[in-house]
């Protein structure tokens, strides 16, 4: 390895270490092509070991696997977070894929045919740059949340872990989307708890059910979600904009087990009042706590590069099925909806890896043919 402050050059640079990450460099070394994983993280799979406690996926352990490697463990069952996190951890270290930990990438630029990478303290050029990163980076909290009360703790569904983060008192969830419905039944068994928002739809039978692990998730993950709402069928061209942008319908906790909880239901958080969440009835609750379940907006800050358009949601690269062609040698994996409902899942993301590693072995080939 290069000194501090060197240039290291590598054919292929790719950004995240998590699913998307793996499952290119699996592609990558499967083709012989040069390569390096640079995730900001210590260790592979903390962005799910960092998510919250009772966390589960809502797929089978059979559909989770990444290519080359089944998921372990009984197919029908659903992986805890840790489980997911864990079965990363072996999978790096079962094809030896080169991931440096640490690595946070801070600046992607470019200098003639080839790309800078700036990862701190670590400089990089390469040929080809592959960002695997998901479209939900950072926490989407409204503006008005600034003007609750001091008194009031605040937190997002993406640093909440379990009930012992909380103070004593009430609490309000905001959000009725998966994380704010199962967030908000978790927090339900310690204390008083409000649930804000209106979800927008749920799957017709129990997520457990031998009707959901037998025909209704291989039917959904399998052939809906992989090879009809994609972005080569009018379908999956209409739904995509909807998809993306609003929550998913419940899947997991219906609105019958809210009520079991002990939940109470309350419409949208519009403001505040006297320091106090305010709810589109003109009530205010007075709460202790409040976990905002409001999701998560893209950072792609980083990239210098002219890549995002217009038209394209605020933040969002141009790309067609992850391959940016006003930029040759980079590519993107991990984006929801990147080219089917699959892509930002276990289930999908392999499809789309393999996509483009086939593209850079093509570059690849085209230089040694020069």
């Amino acid at each position: 390895m290069n000194a501090a402050g060197e240039t290291e050059r590598v054919e292929t640079i790719v950004v995240g270490g998590g699913q998307a990450g793996l499952s290119v460099g699996y592609h990558l070394m499967r083709r012989g092509l040069g390569f390096v994983i640079l995730d900001a993280n210590e260790r592979i799979g903390d962005s799910w070991r960092k998510r919250w406690d009772s966390l589960r996926l809502f797929t089978p352990a059979r559909f989770n696997g990444l290519d080359g490697m089944p998921f372990p463990g009984p197919g029908d069952s659903f992986s805890t977070k840790d489980e997911v996190a864990g079965y990363l951890e072996t999978y790096a270290s079962r094809f030896g894929l080169p991931v440096r930990m640490g690595m946070r990438v801070r600046s992607l630029s470019r200098n003639g045919t080839r790309f800078l990478v700036d990862a701190g303290s670590r400089r990089f050029e390469a040929d080809n740059v592959v960002v695997a990163m998901g479209s939900y980076q950072l926490p989407r909290i409204p503006g008005f949340a600034a003007n609750l009360d001091p008194c009031i703790f605040q937190l997002h569904s993406g640093t909440y872990r379990n009930a012992a983060q909380l103070q004593e008192g009430r609490v309000l969830v905001v959000g009725v989307g998966n994380s704010g419905a199962e967030i908000a039944v978790d927090v339900a068994t310690s204390r008083a708890t409000w649930l804000a928002g209106t979800e927008s739809g749920r799957v017709p039978f129990r997520h457990r059910g031998a009707l959901a692990r037998y025909i209704f998730l291989p039917l959904m993950f399998r052939v809906i979600g992989h090879r009809v709402l994609t972005l080569r069928t009018p379908i999956g061209r209409k739904m995509r904009p909807k998809l993306v942008s609003h929550a998913a319908p419940l899947v997991r906790v219906r609105p019958s087990d809210i009520a079991d909880a002990g939940i109470q239901r309350v419409g949208r958080v519009v403001g505040t009042r006297d320091g106090f969440p305010l709810l589109e009835d003109e009530q205010v609750l007075r709460v202790e706590n409040v976990i905002w379940c409001t999701g998560f907006r893209p950072d792609f800050t980083w990239i210098h590069l002219p890549i995002f358009g217009a038209e394209q949601e605020p933040n969002e690269p141009v790309h067609v099925r992850g391959i940016v062609g006003d930029q040759p040698g980079l590519y993107f994996v991990g984006l929801a909806f990147l080219y089917a409902m699959s892509s930002g899942f276990l289930p999908g993301v392999g499809r789309d890896a393999e996509y483009v590693v086939k593209h850079i072995a093509s570059r690849s080939g085209l230089r040694l043919d020069r």
